[in-house]
């Protein structure tokens, strides 16, 4: 990606790329790579450098937490055009927990390195609006898992997770019981048991590589 194609993509982030300077839009462009990740590659983690801000260009990543044990819930994910900041946290220091950032399918991120960010945030206020604007955005869907977490039973959570893959690809959803087990923060073993009892009560149909969606509006009753 050269210098004309990253300006004719960050240009699509009109809430800060339209008020930079031409030279901080080629600072901007010099400071800023085009990576490729393959499902389940760790793109940031707490043990790694600090990454910088990933401007997702195809594909979708996976942001959460792990506990010491090794369990995870997933936080929210960054899909086409989004953007994800907590892969630039050793920036932004009112962020106090380690975030992990996971490729979940193959992807094409543009990543903005968190020294030229770092620098651009101290001398462009829109830059910083920006940031407090994500970091925003972020901290509500952080705050909708934790309500999920906290005040649904798992039936409900379960139910929201298939709606949301229903809405996004469709019926037939390709996750393993554990991929499942890992986004809801639960045991394979308890996904297992809910989704037999949806397939009992004909929301679901069961095999061994997928899971399809049968009945829409009984899976709503649900949510």
């Amino acid at each position: 990606m050269d210098t004309k194609e990253k300006m004719e993509f960050l240009s699509k982030y009109d809430d800060f790329w339209s008020h930079l300077s031409d030279e901080e839009k080629i600072f901007v462009c010099q400071n800023t790579d085009i990576m490729s990740y393959h499902p389940g590659q760790n793109i940031h983690s707490a043990d790694a450098r600090c990454v910088g801000v990933l401007f997702v260009k195809s594909g979708c990543l996976r942001v959460y937490i792990m506990s010491e044990e090794g369990k995870e819930v997933t936080l929210y994910r960054v899909l086409p055009g989004e953007v994800c900041i907590l892969s630039a946290s050793c920036v932004l220091t009112e962020i106090t927990f380690d975030a992990y950032v996971d490729a979940e399918e193959l992807s094409e991120v543009v990543v903005l390195n968190a020294f030229a960010f770092s620098k651009m945030i101290k001398n462009n206020i829109y830059i910083e609006n920006f940031s407090n604007k994500m970091k925003a955005i972020r901290f509500s869907d952080v705050m909708w898992t934790m309500q999920q977490i906290l005040f649904f039973s798992f039936d409900r959570r379960l139910a929201i997770f298939l709606y949301e893959e229903l809405i996004k690809n469709g019926p037939i959803i390709r996750y393993s019981h554990m991929e499942i087990a890992k986004y809801l923060g639960s045991a394979r073993e308890v996904v297992s048991r809910m989704l037999k009892y949806f397939e009992n009560e004909g929301i679901v149909k069961v095999s061994r590589k997928e899971i399809e969606i049968i009945d829409k509006k009984k899976l709503m009753e649900r949510l």
